[in-house]
């Protein structure tokens, strides 16, 4: 048994001397607080436990636990300090946590005990008999009233089969039938005629777990039916159906005076039944003509009058019609829609559609268009990735696609009902981008908006943030970013207090972010952040297999936006297109494609060869061209290990036909890695295609 001390005797430690009083095995040792008359050293008292005002006098080596509940830092200090290194010191921000969940379980205790006091006040209360059965035919419930009229107590009843109780009981037959049998006679073992309904019950998979049976004495029934005439029988069905309407319902009589209201109608218009009951039509009204009164007095329904209810001045629309019972007016019935709800739910049915459309990521992994090793190997990577809360950068040349990952991962994600926030680092100026991102708070800056405003990483809290261009970010917002990826949480700009947020990066560049570390333009630590699931994605000329697949997926999006009709590529102007090494890569093609498609006439469905233009002069092929112009003696030894290392990978992948698998196991390098290296040697589209 381990041994504790409280220093605290306040609320909360009191709490949590009750709790561990109830566990066996922690015992209790000694209370301590400065005051005297603090409840716990009261408590203390009672139940026998040590108790003073100096825990310095009580603290020895037997101690296991220490729980400090004064919220004082000095306090805690000083025990840390002087205890027993075997001893566990927990803070008062912790203990405080503990009793606050104390205090709202005995709360939530307290709530139950009186749900379930009035849940059994209701069914005692009930004229009606109640038996209810499990699955098994054992009796789980059994009023006041079914006591009375079978003659068996409460406590025989419960836990008893029905058929030991009621000897010709049909609620076991409902177990199989589930069948409802309303309205039917029964003589009960002491002769007694009622007139009962039974009920199967379902759980929500259709399985049945039970059976209820409500019955009533006929003689009461009797007397009840002989009292129902004229304007009571009304009142007595309507209210069966107002009681559970959500529009407000009203019911006056032939002299306008109120004789009916339902919840829903002391909710919109703030009038109790005190209030309308017995009270004149008009009492409701606070702007406008009684309707109630109109319609008794030309006994012709009234539709779609607004007007102004109650104290709060509630802005309403108002039916009323008149009660006719064999040719008499008895009355009118009014319905009440509450304006202000309704326009409330178009501005946030408003709301809601402006941020889906901002928020929405609108691609999956089926949009990715692609059937080559290169960006097969893509594709299950981001898959895989989407499965993780890792975060993840994407690499690739611009117009490879990038977003189009980066909404797949976020849609194949648990994160997917959540939102999709959209950035781009390179568009956005480096004092704006810090606010959009982070927030600010009010004052932060000249022009700063009331109340500050949330940056778009709260927004994305519990989705995914897409940062595109990322290597374009300045190097003081790098830092703020780090802190993002490491700590989970934000400091606005302006502000101090860090917010913590739960968001899935994803990052993407065009950019050599190496380069970028070895010219300081970048951090190394934020890449090894960021660089935890990269995802090389293939340009289009490391894939020109792919092209037939994506120039025929490009051409249904083009016939939308031009109104076109256009069938397909011709196997020449798809050689023409796999000849061209596509520095844009697919954005590229787009371009090209419909170029190609305004020049068309309107009776040509095929695009041809001559309808492509001319491509322009390749950037890749100036490269190419490019030699290194100065001697070996004026290079530097960076310059002279590059231009082996660019030697080794050419003769390595002539060696292997281009294979770049066999290739990068030859180097013994992984095979993204050698992507990169082709392309910073401009080898790429000799061997990479």
């Amino acid at each position: 048994m381990q041994k504790v001390m409280i220093v605290g005797a306040g609320q909360g430690g009191t709490s949590i001397l009750k709790l561990l009083n109830e566990i066996d095995f922690l015992q209790v040792g000694a209370v301590i607080d400065l005051n005297e008359e603090a409840s716990g050293l009261k408590l203390a008292k009672q139940l026998g436990v040590a108790y003073g005002t100096d825990w310095k006098e009580f603290l020895d080596y037997s101690y296991d636990i220490i729980i400090e509940v004064t919220g004082c830092q000095t306090t805690f200090h000083e025990i840390r300090s002087v205890k027993s290194p075997h001893t566990v010191l927990i803070p008062g921000t912790v203990a405080f946590i503990i009793a606050r969940l104390l205090e709202e379980k005995e709360s939530l205790i307290e709530k139950l005990q009186g749900e379930s006091h009035r849940r059994n006040l209701i069914f005692n209360s009930t004229d009606e008999g109640m038996v209810v059965i499990d699955g098994d035919g054992t009796i789980i419930l059994f009023n006041r009233s079914a006591e009375k009229m079978i003659g068996v107590q409460q406590e025989e009843a419960i836990g008893a089969h029905v058929k030991d109780i009621i000897h010709n009981s049909r609620l076991p037959d409902l177990l199989v039938s589930r069948r409802v049998e309303a309205n039917k006679e029964h003589v009960l073992n002491n002769g007694l005629k009622v007139i009962t309904t039974r009920f199967p019950m379902l759980n929500e998979n259709n399985e049945i777990i039970g059976a209820f049976a409500v019955f009533k004495d006929i003689s009461e029934v009797v007397n009840l039916a002989e009292e129902i005439t004229n304007l009571k029988e009304i009142q007595t069905m309507l209210e069966a159906i107002i009681q559970s309407s959500n529009d407000a319902i009203t019911v006056v009589d032939e002299y306008g005076k109120g004789i009916l209201i339902n919840p829903a109608y002391s909710r919109i218009t703030g009038l109790s039944e005190e209030e309308v009951i017995g009270k004149p039509a008009t009492t409701d009204i606070y702007e406008g003509e009684s309707m109630h009164m109109k319609v008794l007095q030309t006994r012709k329904p009234v539709r779609g009058v607004k007007m102004l209810v109650g104290p709060h001045k509630k802005e309403v629309i108002v039916n009323v019609a008149p009660i006719i019972v064999n040719g008499k007016l008895k009355g009118s019935v009014g319905v009440i829609h509450d304006m202000s709800e309704m326009k409330e739910l178009n501005n946030e049915l408003h709301r809601a559609r402006q941020i889906i459309r901002t928020l929405e990521a609108k691609y999956e992994f089926e949009d990715i268009i692609g059937s080559s090793e290169e960006m097969k190997l893509a594709i299950d990577q981001a898959k895989l990735s989407a499965t993780t809360p890792v975060t993840v950068l994407l690499r690739g040349e611009s117009g490879t696609g990038k977003e189009l990952f980066a909404h797949a991962i976020h849609n194949a994600s648990d994160r997917k009902f959540n939102h999709f926030i959209r950035v781009n680092c390179g568009a956005i100026s480096e004092n704006l981008l810090e606010s959009e991102l982070f927030g600010y708070e009010e004052g932060a800056f000249s022009g700063a908006k009331r109340g500050g405003k949330k940056g778009l990483f709260e927004e994305a809290d519990n989705g995914s943030i897409f940062l595109d261009e990322i290597g374009e970010m300045s190097l003081h917002i790098q830092v703020k970013l780090l802190r993002v990826l490491q700590e989970n949480e934000i400091v606005k700009v302006g502000g101090v207090k860090a917010i913590p947020i739960n968001v899935r990066v994803i990052a993407a560049t065009n950019v050599n972010l190496e380069k970028a570390i070895s010219e300081g333009r970048f951090r190394e630590d934020l890449y090894y952040r960021l660089n935890r699931m990269p995802i090389y994605i293939p340009s289009l000329r490391q894939r020109i297999g792919d092209i037939p697949l994506v120039a025929s997926y490009l051409l249904q999006k083009l016939n939308q936006e031009y109104g076109r009709n256009i069938e397909g590529v011709t196997d020449s102007a798809i050689a023409k297109l796999q000849s061209y090494h596509w520095p844009g890569n697919v954005r590229e093609l787009e371009n090209i494609l419909g170029r190609a498609i305004i020049f068309m006439k309107y009776n040509e469905t095929m695009i041809e060869a001559h309808h492509i233009p001319h491509f322009p002069h390749s950037i890749m092929e100036k490269r190419e061209e490019q030699v290194y112009e100065k001697n070996n003696e004026e290079l530097s030894f960076l310059e002279k290990m590059n231009l082996y290392e660019k030697k080794l990978i050419e003769e390595c992948l002539q060696r292997n036909k281009g294979n770049k698998t066999a290739s990068a196991r030859e180097l013994e390098i992984s095979v993204r890695s050698l992507y990169y290296k082709a392309e910073k040697y401009n080898l790429e589209k000799k061997f990479m295609q």
